[in-house]
């Protein structure tokens, strides 16, 4: 783990936002994220997505990582925005303008930048009251309204997030154009290299919640649609669907080791649905579903798994 923070200083804020604590001595990442009770895979991910400044594809990420931690460490993000960063840097900012009865421009600057702060926590609020709360009913095992779903739910106000950015520019270019030159110019300078730097925070942040998170959202939510259709209780769906611990192979539902079963004798997606009386769409969020629990991706693999663990005679095998 010490490794990771040495090669990239930036991941100091992913652990304490997964409220992995420091001191974690020469312990892997593994162990250190199994001391403080944190599901690694999902810690990986956000490592990953984080380095990679959100290029990598998303849909293999999002079938590893859990809802529930995931959503834990935005909200912690969330925190550290609110009632850390944006006071801080508003402290600093009134040391570093003149702040007296004559100096109109520099309340203009403070009174702009307020405005800025509590868009930030407004966007914040919402996810945490509506987005959020929407997601931990399908964790329960239920689906929120008819009609409803995360990505028209989410979508609402995705323009707040370009609309954040915006002005954040508008205030930097304002101190960097137009305020007096006999100002503390390094305590201003200062001010605005943490002003970038948490606008790139930020950024990162409003990426990963509209392409991880939201990807592996419509994963569950797919998943939970799938198996209230099929008539399981939400206690079942519940208890399925639970993402605070990693997914254990022998987990598979009895859907998911039929569908299994069906893949390894040779059959198409097609030719399953119309042999278990489901849709397409039904077999294919089964197969992410068994995919995610197995981390089996290949027929082949799947046949391995099969006979493995007694799904399958081998004689049954379509080689």
């Amino acid at each position: 783990m010490s490794d990771l923070i040495h090669d990239d200083y930036r991941l100091l804020q992913v652990i304490s936002r997964f409220g992995v604590s420091l001191g974690f001595g020469d312990q892997s990442i593994d162990a250190a994220c199994k001391t403080s009770g944190v599901d690694t895979m999902t810690f990986l991910s956000v490592v990953n997505f984080v380095q990679s400044e959100g290029r990598l594809s998303v849909e293999e990420l999002a079938e590893r990582v859990s809802v529930s931690e995931l959503m834990r460490y935005l909200r912690r993000s969330h925190t550290y925005f609110v009632d850390f960063r944006l006071p801080a840097i508003r402290r600093k900012l009134i040391e570093a303008i003149d702040c007296s009865a004559k100096n109109q421009l520099a309340f203009l600057i403070l009174k702009f930048y307020d405005e800025y702060a509590a868009a930030v926590q407004r966007h914040m609020d919402y996810e945490n009251e509506h987005i959020h709360t929407y997601v931990q009913q399908l964790l329960d095992g239920r689906l929120p309204q008819r009609g409803s779903s995360y990505r028209t739910l989410a979508a609402k106000h995705h323009d707040n997030h370009s609309s954040i950015a915006k002005s954040s520019h508008e205030l930097k270019s304002i101190i960097i154009k137009y305020y007096p030159s006999d100002s503390d110019t390094q305590r201003l300078a200062d001010t605005l290299m943490d002003i970038y730097i948490m606008e790139e925070d930020l950024f990162s942040h409003c990426h990963l919640e509209d392409t991880l998170f939201a990807e592996a959202v419509h994963l569950l939510e797919m998943d939970v649609r799938t198996r209230i259709e099929e008539g399981e209780s939400p206690a079942d769906v519940q208890q399925t669907v639970k993402t605070d611990e990693p997914m254990n192979p022998d987990d598979l539902s009895e859907r998911e080791k039929e569908v299994v079963r069906l893949v390894v004798r040779g059959l198409s997606n097609k030719e399953i649905a119309e042999k278990m009386f489901i849709s397409t769409n039904t077999v294919m969020t089964h197969r992410r579903n068994i995919a995610r629990k197995t981390q089996i991706h290949s027929p082949a693999g799947l046949t391995i798994y099969a006979i493995v663990n007694g799904l399958i005679n081998l004689e049954e095998v379509r080689l």
